[in-house]
């Protein structure tokens, strides 16, 4: 990158300026990771000082039946394939209920899209697990899952949710996003939910006092305009709302054989490679710059690797997710070697490790507890980067 350029785009960022889409082309452009790093480090201790952000939850499918095949995807089954499944309610509740212990705060689940299971099942879904779980927050559904809720229910997306509300919804996930512009859409999502949808339905929660995560999926067939293209849309829609709490970039997964059947799903492996961990902390870091009135960027832990994640942390990320225990949608596909549980004490260390304070929260980003940071008295106590 030109000199001069550089000079220019610290000088905006240290001064609180606006990045353009032509300043996040640009910061894509650049080969030097550290001086990247550094910045998105600044505006990041700007935002949250020493912390990282961490909760303890779960993560419950309840089908993995969709009527999409999504070309990335890895989980979906169709109808009658040999490991297809769909839980009874009953059976999700007792499974979460098998979940609840270590001060459970959070049950994110997200599923197919069903084509024979009916509207209800949905809000009484919700409505059973908050009975048994009544002290946890039920972040579920992607804005996927709520359009396909208005196809199968004759509702408005608005009916849906103050239905869901009602019986329990504390947000929706992020999830459906992947990459907004057409010109990659097309060819990676087998669903009728595109931008136009997936944001009319974020805007709605927003209205309804929901805040709720963004994500983008990144390294596959996208090239780094598509990603700043999905990063401004995001943006544009914050300044609206303001109900965005946290973005996160999820690294795409190449499927390496699937365990229980030996096939593979993914349809784009044989044209892609996956985002390298220089190409990871890169996103991180322009995602922080540009997305410049979200509070949080999130680095998910099972989709980058426990080092590659600490790391981030490091580039602009300030929380690392929770403690999660399976994730069926990337350890379905990925055989990537993350493990399938990190507990409380496991993500103390790992944020402590990387020179962080940890600070435990809940959905909504209120702060359970703080934890004490590295030890200053020891010598080899890893610092974060001074700014």
């Amino acid at each position: 990158m030109d000199v001069g350029l550089k000079r220019e785009l610290e000088e905006k960022v240290r001064a609180g300026e606006r990045l353009t889409r032509e300043d996040g082309i640009a910061l894509y452009a650049s080969d030097d990771l550290a001086w990247l790093g550094g910045l998105a480090h600044e505006v990041r201790t700007r935002k949250n000082g020493d912390v990282v952000h961490f909760n303890v939850n779960r993560h419950l499918n309840m089908t993995n039946v969709c009527t999409a095949s999504c070309a990335y995807c890895s989980f979906q089954r169709k109808p009658g394939e040999k490991d297809a499944y769909t839980m009874r309610i009953e059976e999700a509740v007792k499974l979460a209920k098998a979940m609840e212990g270590e001060n459970l705060t959070e049950l994110h689940i997200v599923n197919g899209l069903h084509p024979n299971l009916p509207w209800r099942y949905y809000p009484r879904s919700l409505r059973e697990l908050k009975a048994a779980l009544p002290d946890v927050s039920l972040k579920a559904f992607t804005a996927t899952e709520i359009h396909h809720f208005e196809t199968i229910s004759g509702l408005s997306a608005s009916e849906i949710l103050d239905e869901l509300i009602d019986a329990g919804l504390e947000s929706l996930t992020g999830g459906g996003a992947e990459i907004f512009d057409w010109e990659v859409r097309r060819h990676i999502v087998d669903h009728r939910t595109h931008w136009e949808d997936w944001s009319r339905i974020h805007r709605l929660a927003h209205e309804k006092g929901l805040k709720t995560p963004c994500t983008m999926l990144y390294g596959h067939i996208e090239e780094p305009r598509h990603r700043v293209d999905h990063v401004l849309r995001l943006r544009e829609l914050q300044d609206e709302t303001g109900g965005f709490q946290v973005f996160i970039p999820l690294r795409y997964q190449h499927d390496f054989v699937d365990v229980q059947d030996g096939k593979v799903r993914n349809r784009l492996q044989a044209r892609t490679q996956m985002a390298t961990g220089a190409e990871a902390l890169k996103t991180f870091a322009v995602s922080r710059l540009l997305f410049d009135n979200v509070p949080h960027v999130k680095v998910f832990w099972v989709m980058h690797g426990v080092q590659t994640a600490q790391l981030a942390l490091q580039h602009g990320a300030d929380d690392m997710d929770g403690s999660v225990v399976e994730y069926k949608i990337t350890h379905d596909a990925d055989n990537y070697g993350t493990p399938n549980k990190l507990t409380r004490e496991d993500l103390l260390e790992l944020i402590r490790d990387a020179g962080f304070r940890p600070v435990e929260r809940n959905t909504r980003y209120e702060i359970i507890r703080e934890y004490d940071g590295p030890d200053p008295a020891r010598r080899e106590s890893p610092q974060p980067m001074r700014v």
